[in-house]
């Protein structure tokens, strides 16, 4: 069976979906990558697919990304997939139109809202529309948290009967194991992971590191992740560079191996206003370190109150350096047992194998209906 993969990057693709990618292959089928190239477009040829580059503009304008309908058309009429594979926004929304146009049945993966529930503006009210036109076509689709399929359902959008709930993109807890931190006589230190946007809860991060720094000054405060300044919620880099300049947190700019970061931290942070399933919080897990997040979608499934993290309110840096002064003040022993809750998560319900099982079920269950 021919199977495309459709993401926003190549990078998205290499990092979020390699799994799946190697047990398609491993059951003998073709994959086609579709993406944006990258520097991530020959891995995924190294790695087995076949890439096709299809460009996927960043940025909100629905009316010049409506030609994008065009080229994933093209794309899909010459590659003639059995099936398509969705996830993004973008693929998501203009994927399942030109998928319909091609008749190719595809399965489309809700990996988070982005701004469209978060920011209300005339931009989201279009983006609400189209994800209207185009949840009308796909055979399945699969959202990472029950917030978000609630929200999707309450609006209209996608029928129930379609509609399942899947553990994020799971996590390989084989890649990502406990370790002992390198230097255990290293200053406790928090981390985050994430693009540099202010939804992430950038801004909140740094002003609440600024303020626990200032009062524990031998703390260490780290920041890993992708300055992106063309998204809607971007942080510019001079907006960055000042806030880094007061010397509060220190940024690591972006790996390849982000397992080594986190086995260094004492406990990874995300102060996110809205997630799928957060895969920075499911690789802290599965590395047993404790967890502070806020109380929102995708975050709290994570996280649980208490048991392998704290829960902190959302856009309110005032509440976040709380917690993280709780964290910072809980006895070794404490934090320990935070960690091994946070493994135990990630071993009983974010295996990536179950998402893997559950693609290939998805698979099979699509393609019969259309030879039916």
């Amino acid at each position: 069976m021919r199977i495309a993969i459709v993401i926003n990057t190549s990078w998205n693709i290499f990092n979020f979906r390699l799994s799946l990618i190697k047990a398609l292959l491993a059951e003998g089928h073709e994959v086609i990558a579709i993406a944006t190239p990258d520097a991530y477009s020959q891995r995924l040829i190294a790695a087995g697919c076949r890439f096709v580059p299809v460009t996927m503009e960043k940025g909100t304008n629905p009316f010049k990304d409506l030609w994008l309908t065009w080229r994933l058309f093209r794309a899909y009429s010459h590659v003639k997939p059995d099936v398509v594979l969705h996830y993004t926004i973008k693929p998501n929304i203009y994927g399942a139109l030109a998928a319909r146009l091609a008749g190719i049945p595809a399965i489309n993966n809700v990996s988070g809202l982005g701004t469209v529930f978060i920011k209300k503006d005339y931009i989201s009210n279009i983006a609400l529309r189209l994800y209207k036109q185009a949840f009308q076509y796909p055979a399945k689709v699969f959202f990472q948290n029950q917030d978000d399929r609630r929200l999707f359902l309450r609006h209209n959008i996608v029928k129930v009967a379609i509609t399942e709930v899947l553990p994020g993109s799971g996590i390989d807890l084989q890649a990502f194991m406990p370790q002992p931190k390198p230097d255990s006589a290293a200053p406790f230190t928090f981390l985050m992971i994430a693009r540099v946007l202010y939804e992430k809860g950038v801004a909140e991060y740094m002003e609440a590191c600024r303020l626990l720094k200032s009062k524990h000054p031998t703390i260490k405060c780290q920041l890993i992740g992708q300055v992106d300044e063309r998204s809607r919620f971007g942080i510019k880099q001079t907006v960055l560079d000042e806030w880094l300049a007061a010397g509060a947190v220190e940024y690591l700019g972006t790996t390849d191996d982000v397992a080594t970061i986190i086995a260094q931290a004492d406990c990874v942070v995300l102060p996110s206003y809205r997630e799928g399933t957060p895969r920075t919080l499911l690789e802290a897990a599965a590395m047993a370190k404790p967890l502070i997040a806020t109380n929102v979608p995708g975050c709290r499934e994570v996280v649980q109150q208490n048991i392998n993290g704290l829960l902190c309110r959302v856009r309110n840096a005032t509440d976040l350096v709380d917690k993280m002064e709780q964290m910072l003040q809980l006895p070794v022993e404490q934090l320990q047992e935070m960690g091994k809750a946070s493994r135990h998560i990630a071993e009983t319900r974010y295996d990536v194998n179950f998402v893997i099982q559950r693609y290939l079920h998805a698979i099979a269950e699509v393609t019969e209906q259309k030879i039916a």
